[in-house]
């Protein structure tokens, strides 16, 4: 039974996005609430203190109550803002990460491996990492099919890949709009992180300008969005100051590399890790990491050796043995035996026998040879090397 328990602590490094992708929604509603709040909650105080400073606020009393009307309508507005973003956001978020913790939680009820509830759970896991999958490849129609035939859809982050999509359709389409407003929704977090994707979009718009030959654009440009960040990128606005004295067939190196086109797809390369790394998402589908873990456990050398691969080996499998060369070889405390011919364990029970050729498999396997031979065994490679079962030699591994 020990053997079946479930590794809680196992399935759980899997699921850290999964539980933190809708938290960090949510941090986002609230951090937009506090602003709304801070702002509007200051005029009020503002007006208020400036009414409380008037010597006789009561002599202008027509002024008084239109300051007050102000200050309610300001507060009224404010609690119809926080009540929309609640209902459009807030609460979606709430419930999606009420039924991710619910999916999550209910694996610790589970007592091992073989209970048909963990098969179910399992099974829409891999619906997850399918879906997933599916996303980070640009299936957005497949994921969403395959999302709604299951009914995860609160399971899945549709809505971010598809903003990832439309962010990374705009730069191939070579405008940095979306992904600027991108930035300044979460320029908080990307200071925080000490990420240059807004620089290095402000720099690609500053060098299309260059490109179109538009230099007194290119300059201003330059002077509002560039300059502010010399302290930490002076020698790139410098050069890129240069760059107005090229044209874009220059062979000139570091102005022919601005000029590259190739930048754009270094920038969505950029800001899909950006991205990535403030939802607190992997670089690489759930379903690879998956599938990597489960072929470093069981890749061994034999596995790439045509006269000791077994067909019920994922890792010996063409396909899967390719994508495990990526893998390092499995670690194991206690190794595993299996007969080449019978493809069963060899234990105890089962014990390992030798051909005085040097061939090994399971007794299992020469008994039954035995059996139909009257006595004799060959090499199931080699039948013609024969020998008397009594010839068989235990082998003993230490």
């Amino acid at each position: 039974m020990s053997q079946n328990r479930l590794n809680i602590e196992g399935i759980m490094l899997f699921e850290q996005p999964f539980a933190r992708v809708p938290y960090e929604n949510y941090r986002k509603v609230f951090r937009t609430s506090q602003k709304s709040i801070e702002k509007e909650l200051g005029a009020v105080q503002n007006a208020a203190k400036d009414l409380a400073n008037k010597e006789r606020p009561e002599d202008d009393v027509e002024a008084t109550t239109k300051a007050l009307d102000g200050m309610i309508a300001r507060v009224e507005g404010l609690k119809r803002k926080l009540s929309d973003m609640q209902e459009s956001a807030g609460k979606p978020t709430l419930n999606v990460m009420r039924e991710r913790l619910q999916h999550l939680g209910a694996v610790e009820q589970f007592e091992s491996q073989r209970v048909p509830e963990f098969t179910r759970w399992a099974d829409v896991r891999l619906d997850r990492w399918l879906v997933d999958w599916s996303l980070r490849n640009g299936k957005e129609k497949t994921a969403r099919m395959i999302a709604a035939e299951k009914g995860i859809e609160k399971l899945v982050d549709i809505d971010l890949f598809s903003d990832i999509r439309r962010i990374e359709d705009a730069l191939n389409r070579k405008s940095c709009s979306e992904a600027l407003a991108w930035c300044s929704e979460n320029k908080a977090a990307l200071r925080k992180l000490k990420n240059t994707l807004e620089f290095d979009l402000r720099l690609q718009e500053y060098i299309e300008l260059a490109r179109a030959g538009k230099t007194v654009e290119a300059m201003a440009y330059s002077k509002k969005h560039l300059l502010p960040w010399q302290e930490t990128h002076y020698q790139q606005i410098v050069q890129a100051a240069a760059l107005l004295c090229y044209p874009p067939s220059t062979s000139c190196g570091p102005y022919k590399r601005l000029y590259d086109p190739g930048r754009w797809t270094t920038l969505i390369q950029s800001f899909r890790l950006a991205i990535y790394h403030l939802s607190t998402l992997p670089t690489e589908p759930l379903l690879h990491l998956a599938m990597y873990a489960g072929l470093a456990s069981l890749k061994l050398p034999a596995c790439y050796n045509h006269e000791t691969k077994n067909v019920d080996c994922p890792v010996c499998n063409p396909d899967l043995g390719e994508l495990a060369k990526e893998v390092p070889f499995s670690h194991h405390v206690n190794s595993t035996i299996v007969c080449r011919w019978t493809r069963k364990i060899m234990d105890a029970d089962n014990m390992p026998m030798a051909m005085p050729n040097g061939q090994v498999y399971s007794k299992e396997a020469f008994d039954d040879i035995a059996a139909k031979n009257d006595g004799w065994v060959f090499d199931p490679r080699n039948p013609a090397d024969k020998c008397r079962y009594s010839e068989l030699r235990k082998v003993f591994i230490s």
